[in-house]
């Protein structure tokens, strides 16, 4: 690089080069022996599905900029990648195309390989894995032996939702509005023999252990915590009445939350599926209707009968129940709107006091009896009148005990977790069902159950393997009866990535799932990265899995991913046509359709191939190089927040990346003339620059280490920029401003900084020269502006000196604030000053 020589950066020419160069160099290969600081850093795992757009990018982007800031921070870190490979989509695709499954999905993996390294992204690619490799599923395999030897997992019959063009079951999430998430059908209520992993076990402690995640989002949190729904309530027991309203010694059992409200049930809603249906339609001799009514309802399932804003439906049965609290008869009905998964299936309908209760009453012209006004007092409650509510719920709950028609009960709104898949691209199910037996699991040195080749691929509505008759029909493990069957179903996708995490560390053992020593030193993840779309289902699922092999003594943490960051989505608008859905124009284009000329109606959406919105990264990183997308995909936003993709902004950083360049360039001579970049202080220079640059050191350190907010880290280092470009060339302090740029910048632009590096006379890798210090006395301000707070609130600000000792920053809050004080004792005074950003904070605490 010769010095004051402005030559543009090819990128074309630095970046397959440095790439080979860090695999050459094994930059992100990891001794899991090696002593120092261990940083397990995680991306999760991604679906390989073909080509990824600049949307996914963010993910992956961001997790190797920390990666290679924790490697030049002198930590060992741990970075593997890895392939969720089974799945539906690849089974569909053998359905349509005749391609197996393993053939499509390697093809993909090569592909979306390829494209990460062409991102630049680094992993420790002697760790990876692939959930569809049998070295891998043997192990998920061994992990259901475990569950079942635990008792936690077992097959039992249950309504579940079934999409009748994929032929399988889905998952609630999976079935979204009523409708297939991946094609889009009709969901339907099937009830099936499935297999079930018994999560509710574990309900308390996955809800308890929620505080231990303090590194976690609060959001994510909530979402699990809610997704739990720990309920504490009353079963209560109406019994039903016959016709001559005569006691039939049948109780319906409804659980309420509120037993305080029970004055004001003014009838009860059986959902479709509930034993007393039958019962009460037939005392009220109306088993016809209600039998179509039930069957319709439970042919339109769970998922799309809960729906907020969907037409609540129900019929009367004719039948009457006794309140046990008031004695009085209430209507029996059955409504869609219950649903038997939660509570007993039944519910006591109070509709002065629950939303759906009252706009269904509405609808029926059912009777509304209000229980307690606005202050919480107890109305229309006969000798309860006057008392507060909070009391009278204990009240009620001990007369209910006392009397055998009630008792205290704890309820859950999860589920057990369905693993049972009628596909073929999973991982088979390990056990036997035998004649005599029963069922029998595979004994683990038996594992793995292969997958056949010889399969047929039709939608006809159960697994391929039950076609295979060859692979079915097997000998019993327990007593050697040949006519045995296998069990047909494969696992849920959600079982392969429960426990990945864990196989990362040990990849190549051939003897356990995976070393307990070696997991228990690395364990838990110390940072997990990932969409929130994976908040609930995938993250609840590796923590009871993780928790369950902690109660089998596998592995030491009750946790498996002590740090998460959810990345927000990138968007752009989208575009849909009433006739032709959703299409593709240019940017700035007119909004119409290309096919019919109609007015489209636009939007801003998630970045989806399937919305014709997703930008195709191969012209970007083409025309202008890696680095501009990685620093605009760094630079777009706050990482947890959704951003908007704008083409011309990405050739904005561009422009920037050149900037360095040519600084760096101009400064490169300086650098080696005093001994290369380890020798270079910068002592002596102009003050403002070197304030500047150690400013943006320190929020570049802040960004990748602490907050994650690179957007203003990238932003400080263009203000340095702005600094440097007025410098003299020949100050001491540009020499250090082109070191500390090269460095600092190292994580989001790792080809030009490699390529700066080595221009400037550093040697080796920029990544083993370590991260820079930032000299905090460089940066401090000489004044602070701090804010001062009564009680929490700012009411004033004041300017202080830097140095000014805390009594006299505290008399000086005071005197500004003593409006607001009303003669109010201060009786606490805290004071943080945050001297390297020119801010502080004063918060008075008053009696």
């Amino acid at each position: 690089m010769a010095e004051a020589t402005r030559t543009p950066y090819d990128h074309a020419a630095q970046e397959e080069r440095w790439q080979r160069f860090w695999l050459d160099e094994r930059l992100f290969a990891c001794d899991t022996q090696e002593e120092g600081k261990r940083d397990y850093v995680l991306m999760m795992f991604p679906y390989p599905s073909g080509h990824l757009h600049v949307g996914h990018g963010r993910n992956y982007i961001l997790g190797d900029a920390l990666v290679r800031y924790r490697i030049m921070a002198g930590h060992a870190v741990l970075s593997p990648m890895g392939w969720d490979a089974f799945g539906l989509p690849a089974e569909n695709a053998a359905i349509r195309t005749g391609t197996p499954p393993a053939e499509s999905t390697r093809a993909n993996i090569a592909a979306l390989k390829e494209q990460l390294a062409r991102w630049g992204c680094g992993y420790d690619w002697e760790r990876e894995i692939a959930s569809c490799d049998p070295d891998y599923y043997r192990w998920t395999q061994w992990l259901f032996l475990e569950l079942l030897d635990a008792g936690l997992a077992e097959q039992k019959t249950a309504a579940l939702n079934w999409c009748p063009s994929c032929a399988t079951v889905l998952a609630n999430e999976q079935a979204q509005e009523g409708k297939c998430e991946r094609c889009g059908s009709e969901v339907e209520a099937r009830d099936m023999e499935q297999w079930f992993f018994r999560i509710t076990d574990y309900a308390q402690r996955l809800l308890d252990d929620l505080g231990l995640l303090e590194r976690w989002p609060d959001h994510v949190r909530a979402m699990q915590r809610n997704w739990i729904g720990r309920s504490e309530g009353v079963e209560v027991d109406f019994e039903l009445l016959g016709s001559g309203g005569e006691p039939v010694g049948r109780a319906i059992r409804c659980f309420t939350t509120r037993p305080d409200t029970l004055p004001g049930a003014t009838f009860l809603a059986l959902s479709p599926e509930h034993a007393a249906a039958g019962a009460a339609a037939s005392i009220g001799a109306r088993e016809a209707e209600v039998a179509v009514f039930c069957e319709e309802a439970r042919k339109i399932g769970g998922v799309r009968r809960e729906q907020e804003d969907r037409p609540k439906k129900g019929i009367d049965t004719g039948a009457l129940a006794r309140n046990p609290l008031t004695g009085e008869a209430v209507p029996v009905w059955v409504a869609d709107y219950v649903l038997s998964t939660y509570g007993t299936g039944a519910i006591m309908c109070v509709p002065a006091h629950d939303e759906r209760d009252r706009d269904f009453a509405s609808q029926e012209g059912l009777d509304v009896v209000v229980t307690s006004d606005s202050e919480g007092i107890q109305v229309n409650s006969g000798e309860f009148d006057g008392q507060p509510s909070t009391e009278v719920w204990e009240a009620v709950a001990d007369r209910l005990e006392a009397e055998g028609t009630g008792q205290r009960q704890t309820t859950w709104r999860l589920r057990d977790w369905c693993v049972s898949r009628q596909r073929y691209w999973g991982a088979p199910i390990p056990v036997v069902h035998c004649p005599d037996c029963g069922v029998v699991g595979v004994p683990a040195e038996d594992l793995p159950v292969l997958l056949p080749d010889n399969v047929e691929f039709t939608a006809e509505g159960e697994s391929p393997l039950a076609r295979c008759e060859e692979w079915v029909v097997a000998a019993c493990p327990s007593c050697g009866r040949a006519d045995a069957r296998r069990e047909t179903d494969t696992m849920d996708t959600f079982v392969d990535s429960s426990w990945y995490f864990l196989r990362f560390v040990d990849p190549k053992n051939t003897d356990a799932p995976f070393d307990r020593e070696e997991v228990d030193r690395w364990m838990p993840v110390e940072q997990y990265i990932g969409g929130v779309e994976h908040a609930v289902l995938h993250l609840l699922y590796a923590r009871f899995v993780t928790k369950v092999l902690q109660d089998r003594g596998h592995i030491g943490f009750p946790e498996p991913f002590g740090a998460l960051f959810t990345q927000g989505m990138i968007c752009r608008t989208s575009h849909r046509c009433a006739e032709h859905g959703y299409v593709a124009i240019a940017d700035g284009a007119e909004a119409v359709c290309p096919e019919c000329g109609g007015a489209l109606r636009s939007k801003l959406d998630k970045m989806s191939k399937s919305k014709m919105n997703a930008v195709n990264p191969d012209s970007l990183l083409e025309r202008y190089g890696v680095d501009t997308q990685r620093l605009y995909t760094l630079f777009i936003g706050p990482p947890d927040k959704d951003a908007e993709w704008n083409d011309r902004a990405a050739v904005g950083q561009h422009r920037f990346i050149e900037k360095i360049w040519g600084l760096v360039t101009d400064a490169a001579g300086a650098v080696r003339a005093a001994g290369g970049p380890a020798a270079v202080s910068g002592e002596g220079g102009d003050a403002r620059l070197r304030r500047a640059s150690h400013g943006a050191l320190l929020k570049m350190t802040a960004a990748l280490g602490e907050d994650f907010e690179i957007h203003t880290a990238i932003s400080k280092v263009h203000e340095m920029v702005g600094a440097w470009e007025k410098t003299d060339a020949a100050d001491p302090a540009v020499a250090e401003a082109s070191v500390l740029a090269v460095r600092m910048l190292a994580p989001l632009t790792p080809h030009l900084s490699e390529e700066c590096w080595a221009g400037m006379g550093g040697e080796g890798s920029v990544f083993r020269a370590g991260w820079p210090a930032a000299d905090p006395a460089l940066v401090a301000a000489d004044t602070l502006d701090v804010a001062v707070q009564v009680q929490g609130k700012v009411r004033a600000r004041i300017e202080v000196a830097a140095d000014a000792a805390e009594d006299a920053i505290r008399e000086e809050a005071e005197a500004a604030v003593t409006e607001h004080l009303d003669g109010r004792e201060v009786v606490k005074a805290v004071v943080v000053l945050r001297a390297t950003k020119g801010t502080g904070l004063v918060n008075l605490v008053v009696r």
